[in-house]
């Protein structure tokens, strides 16, 4: 804007001087009184309807929601200790359990006769008897269900095995994670040399701080791949291209280590552009 018109223009047509005023803010900013006057008018338009239906209304209410009391004549109710001694005392009854017939089952084995202490019994005395470790007399066809037979262990305890890690996943937990070449430091430098902070202007977003987040894989050797953007600030569409960009042509980097072995990372990196008040 030439020097001597400076003093006589509207501050607006100076903050968009050499910029698009088709964009929404300027339309925005030009016509803020003119919605504010009209927002006002409306909403005292809407309170001056609104409070006289109520006051209205109120004294209807009043008229027509009287409650009418009727006298109530409670009868003579029985009280709870008279209903109580009413009731007859039952004794308990004791019902002697019943005793299931038990044939113990010895598990077979070859034997000579003359050293067999325990014959196996027959067909007919296990047909309605429960199988068990003892004999028992009782009766037949009772609802009984007999322990199972024990086994004699080894008197061995087997230690539990190990569980191997699997070195050839992805890892998104480890000892030390994959960082950038010379660390923190270096990383903040590489980024201000090659990213375009001027991309989140660019796509019009105001003034603030726009954050994105970028996962990649990081393998054993510090190769970078599977680069993506996973949150993209919707004032900044393009911020999210502009950080894979960086990350896909940057260098190795220091790959993560997990029980003193390199392993593959799944990293996760923000990466922050800035829009500074003009």
């Amino acid at each position: 804007m030439e020097p001597g018109k400076i003093l006589t223009a509207n501050l607006l047509d100076i903050l968009f001087e050499g910029k698009n005023k088709e964009y929404g803010a300027y339309e925005l900013r030009k016509r803020y009184k003119q919605r504010m006057t009209i927002a006002m008018v409306s909403m005292a338009a809407i309170c001056l309807l609104f409070f006289p239906t109520q006051i209205f209304g109120n004294d209807y209410k009043s008229e027509s929601g009287k409650i009418a009391i009727t006298e109530i004549t409670l009868e003579n109710i029985k009280k709870p200790e008279d209903v109580l001694l009413q009731i007859p005392k039952v004794r308990p009854t004791t019902v002697p359990p019943v005793k299931a017939e038990i044939v113990k089952l010895t598990p077979p084995v070859i034997t000579k006769d003359y050293e067999v202490k325990e014959p196996i019994p027959d067909i007919d005395q296990i047909e309605h008897a429960q199988i068990g470790t003892i004999n028992q007399d009782g009766t037949k066809d009772a609802d009984f269900v007999a322990p199972p037979l024990e086994e004699k262990g080894t008197g061995i305890v087997a230690e539990p095995k190990e569980q191997e890690e699997d070195y050839e996943k992805r890892f998104t937990k480890v000892e030390k994670e994959a960082r950038f070449p010379g660390g923190m430091e270096a990383w903040k430098r590489y980024l201000e040399r090659n990213l375009n902070a001027g991309v989140a202007a660019e796509d019009g977003a105001p003034k603030g701080n726009y954050t994105v987040t970028v996962q990649f894989t990081v393998d054993k050797e510090g190769n970078i791949s599977d680069v993506r953007a996973t949150e993209i600030p919707s004032a900044c569409p393009d911020c999210g291209a502009e950080a894979v960009k960086v990350i896909k042509k940057g260098p190795k980097w220091e790959p993560a280590v997990q029980n003193d072995r390199k392993v593959i990372y799944e990293a996760v990196q923000f990466i922050t552009f800035e829009v500074a008040e003009e």
